[in-house]
């Protein structure tokens, strides 16, 4: 069995107040984002508590708690945490590590000859000035946000999870105002935040909403407000901690210059999303980026670079598609073969037909990725000649865009639509 690798947090931090009472009420978050604070990375964590780092992450983001007494201690001895902050016996390593006490001499004042020296009286306090109207304006913004823990996170996220799942079926017309609200809000609360669990919580919550809602934008045409909030999610990501989320809103900001036709760009921007990550990446965030990069370079022209990061991302597929840690993340079978399809539709590659046929019996449910696939079969379609079918796919495709107000959609529907 691989030995626990053991990462000791510095004195001075566990000497912290914040430190101690994250250690006194078992709040993880809080404790792990102290330690990242303090120079330890989430991977350190990882290995040395025998985690996973998606764990670790979830932990961070407030996704999960650790509850469990064999895990708590495990962290205990991992991170070198003194038993008593968290409530459980001395550690076996304590014993070792704590120097020998001297014995205490203890001086019978009625037979020594050394007169007590009473103790000085406390300097005079300095009176309390009363506040400004700058300092009450940020005591009430303070006290405003107090409350917003990484339970309130919890609850965002959430919300954030509810949006998503109407925006699949309904698209995002109706939903984008009410969500660009919420942005706001946990910006403001972010902003004011002074407790570190809590901040990193809000701040993993605040890039799901605001990649969400960037998206959103694009696909209505926004592409303003949609490079702005992709701005916000990639401060927040760096908040947080999170090389996955920080990827993940890189990358997709890369959408925005696609439809601006800047496609050299757009490829610029994947890769740096992957170079900024660093080393270790979620496998389900590794394949999205291989297809991300794979679309960029079918906007580009670049078939064998596409087809590359298409292999790629195949490689890199994990057997199970989801990420509790990145529910933002669609890629099963065929959802992956749909990307696949319409990059190979994009490079005017007749075999898009088949993963795209195989892609629509499963796409219940994602009317926005429907519209898409239509879309796509309705060029290839169009290349080989079938003229008839490709006009067929293509008002399939617009019925679907009217239910999501896909402008993005409609823009390319009425370009088919007018070739065949």
């Amino acid at each position: 069995m691989q030995e626990q690798e053991q990462v000791a947090i510095p004195e001075r931090i566990l000497r912290d107040p914040q430190m101690i009472e994250a250690c006194k009420s078992r709040d993880f978050t809080a404790l792990f984002s102290i330690a990242r604070r303090a120079g330890i990375y989430p991977s350190q964590i990882a290995r040395a508590c025998k985690m996973t780092p998606s764990r670790v992450g979830e932990i961070i983001s407030g996704r999960r708690a650790i509850e469990k007494m064999e895990l708590i201690e495990r962290v205990a001895d991992g991170l070198r945490i003194p038993g008593r902050l968290l409530g459980l016996a001395d550690r076996p390593w304590e014993a070792s590590s704590t120097p020998p006490q001297q014995p205490i001499r203890r001086i019978d004042p009625a037979r020594s000859s050394v007169r007590a020296i009473p103790p000085a009286p406390p300097p005079p306090r300095a009176p309390e000035l009363p506040l400004t109207a700058e300092q009450r304006a940020l005591e009430r913004e303070l006290a405003s946000v107090s409350a917003a823990d990484a339970s309130v996170a919890k609850l965002f996220i959430t919300q954030v999870d509810g949006v998503r799942q109407l925006d699949r079926r309904f698209g995002a017309a109706q939903l984008l105002p009410g969500l660009q609200s919420q942005v706001d809000h946990m910006e403001s609360l972010l902003h004011f935040s002074a407790a570190p669990g809590a901040r990193t919580a809000l701040a993993a919550a605040l890039t799901e909403a605001a990649t969400l809602a960037g998206w959103q934008a694009v696909d209505l045409g926004n592409y303003v407000q949609s490079w702005k909030l992709h701005e916000t999610a990639k401060s927040a990501a760096r908040e947080a901690g999170s090389p996955a989320l920080l990827a993940h809103a890189t990358a997709q900001q890369a959408y925005v210059l696609l439809d601006l036709g800047r496609v050299q760009e757009a490829v610029q921007q994947v890769e740096h999303a992957r170079a900024e990550a660093g080393g270790w990446l979620p496998p389900l965030m590794d394949t999205w980026l291989h297809a991300a990069q794979a679309e960029a370079h079918a906007a580009a022209d670049e078939g064998a670079a596409c087809r590359a990061a298409l292999d790629r991302a195949d490689a890199a597929r994990p057997r199970d598609p989801a990420d509790p840690a990145l529910p933002f993340l669609f890629l099963a079978g065929p959802h992956l073969d749909r990307w696949r399809g319409n990059c190979l539709a994009t490079l005017g590659a007749d075999e898009a037909l088949q993963d795209l046929t195989a892609a629509l019996d499963a796409m219940d449910g994602f009317n926005r990725a429907e519209a898409g696939v239509r879309c796509d079969l309705a060029v290839v379609l169009q290349r080989r000649g079938e003229l008839e079918e490709a006009r067929r796919q293509a008002g399939l495709a617009q019925e679907l865009a009217l239910v999501t107000h896909s402008e993005r959609q409609r823009r390319r529907i009425e370009n088919i639509l007018q070739t065949v």
